[in-house]
């Protein structure tokens, strides 16, 4: 048996950073003399010290299979998700194990593009990103020709996904066109596949490491754009998962007020603060009072600068403050909020 630290284990026999196959060499030798040596082949799924972390580590989603033509779309460095117990990294993960394909719906600032490329990285997938804006056309996703001549095909990014696999995003996903989810619906139901009929109905069948997630907003009047999703399309998909945010109006998250303080440095009361008005800030949007509901990557920006030694006013006027609105109205009532909190 090969040396357990040199293949990636710690002190306590643990295997670290998702190696799924132990490198082995045995030797046997055999009544004629012969020597065979048997080799299996390592293979590490991420180099993410968050591996364990979560515990997904019985999910495997691509056995056997490396990416190697597109290692370079493989997320790395993505930064914990902190949540509340939940287990959104865990659930997603077992979505895509048993169904392939899930759903997440909260509003924005919650974390859904983050979780994504955090499950990518941890899963050592790569991630084929599509925003499902009111412009996006079925020529984006399955491709189009360009210039003269059938050889100028080029593949869009639905296509591209089918051909080498890995985690198609369609974040805003019900503000997609209903021609553009029509398009889809073969491929995420039983027959897995794509005719494109735009190039001699040529059929793309889906990879086998090829898994979907959904991302969108509450439909409602507040979101801007958001439709109800077709039925056919929304029964496509087996799991869907709610997010909301870990501190809104009143109930604020001690968990949420340590990440700020772990990740600008900031003291826990100027951290404390900073997550009041984020709170306020998210019950307002909800209710439809105010157009942006920070994310904590937003306060987290505005603590940076707390720490680095600008006036918590002043330090939101750069950050939270022109983010949320170049509407002078709304500004001020951001202004309100922040006065209100720390003075």
């Amino acid at each position: 048996m090969a040396d357990q630290k040199a293949l990636g284990y710690g002190r306590q026999g643990r295997r670290e950073h998702g190696i799924s196959k132990v490198q082995e060499v045995m030797s046997t030798k055999g009544r004629n003399g012969k020597i065979t040596v048997h080799l299996s082949k390592q293979r590490v799924i991420t180099t993410s010290p968050l591996y364990y972390k979560y515990d997904i580590q019985k999910y495997d989603l691509h056995p056997g299979y490396y990416f190697d033509d597109i290692a370079n779309m493989l997320p790395s460095g993505v930064p914990e998700y902190i949540d509340d117990g939940q287990q959104y990294v865990e659930r997603i993960v077992r979505a895509m194990y048993h169904f392939k394909q899930c759903a997440l719906i909260g509003p924005s600032g919650t974390g859904k593009t983050h979780i994504i490329y955090l499950v990518a990285e941890l899963t050592g997938l790569p991630v084929w990103e599509v925003n499902c804006g009111l412009q996006t056309s079925s020529y984006d996703l399955i491709g189009r020709f360009v210039g003269l001549g059938k050889e100028n095909w080029i593949d869009g990014q639905v296509t591209l996904w089918l051909r080498h696999g890995g985690i198609l995003y369609l974040d805003e996903a019900n503000m997609m066109k209903q021609d553009v989810a029509t398009r889809l619906n073969p491929i995420l139901d039983t027959r897995g596949h794509l005719v494109i009929t735009e190039k001699d109905n040529e059929i793309v069948p889906r990879h086998k490491f090829g898994y979907c997630v959904l991302a969108m907003n509450p439909f409602s009047a507040e979101f801007s754009g958001t439709k109800k999703l077709n039925a056919a399309f929304r029964r496509r998909m087996s799991v869907w998962l709610n997010f909301t945010y870990q501190s809104i109006g009143e109930n604020l998250s001690d968990r949420e007020k340590d990440l700020i303080v772990k990740r600008s440095g900031a003291s826990d009361e100027i951290a404390y603060n900073i997550l009041r008005v984020g709170a306020e800030m998210r019950k307002q949007y909800q209710e439809g009072d105010l157009p942006y509901g920070p994310s904590p990557g937003d306060l987290i920006n505005w603590a940076v600068l707390c720490n680095d030694g600008v006036e918590p006013i002043k330090a939101a006027e750069e950050t939270l403050i022109a983010l949320t609105s170049d509407n002078h109205e709304v500004q001020e009532e951001v202004r309100r909020i922040i006065v209100n909190v720390f003075e």
